[in-house]
């Protein structure tokens, strides 16, 4: 893992390891917080997906690594939906507040599914990565279809 990585997984740990309220001084911050823990989650799956699609070369190095930096990283942005930012600006449907039950469900099983992602990427075989990969995006997409604006 390249120090860049190291150094991301640090703060990514350290951070989740803060509650919640004593993160975000603004109500603001708690939805950039969120907004950028999926955009750097996005950059790192989308490589994997480029992979499993045959965009980009297979290199098991490159996919365990990447796996491992989704994993950590999927982690982090379900403290910036915390109470207060639901009147803020973002893409998050009014329904991910009404439906917050069944919108945390959703995010525990992308948990889920990233963490069989980051194992079929250990083991090093395209094929193993492409299943996951398709099983993780399908949670994504389930949740960008209810809760995300389009």
């Amino acid at each position: 893992m390249n120090k860049f990585a190291r150094i991301l997984l640090a703060v990514a740990a350290t951070a989740a390891a803060v509650p919640a309220m004593a993160q975000f001084q603004k109500p603001e911050d708690a939805v950039k917080y969120r907004q950028n823990a999926f955009f750097v989650m996005s950059q790192h799956f989308g490589r994997l997906g480029a992979m499993a699609n045959g965009k980009m070369p297979f290199d098991a190095k490159v996919a365990a690594e990447n796996a491992a930096i989704v994993e950590t990283l999927s982690k982090l942005p379900w403290a910036g939906f915390m109470p207060g930012t639901e009147s803020i600006k973002s893409n998050a449907k009014p329904e991910m507040w009404t439906e917050k039950a069944k919108f945390d469900q959703g995010s525990e099983k992308m948990r889920g599914e990233v963490t069989k992602l980051a194992a079929a990427a250990k083991m090093g075989n395209l094929d193993a990565l492409k299943a996951a990969f398709g099983d993780t995006a399908a949670t994504c997409k389930a949740c960008h279809d209810s809760y995300k604006v389009k």
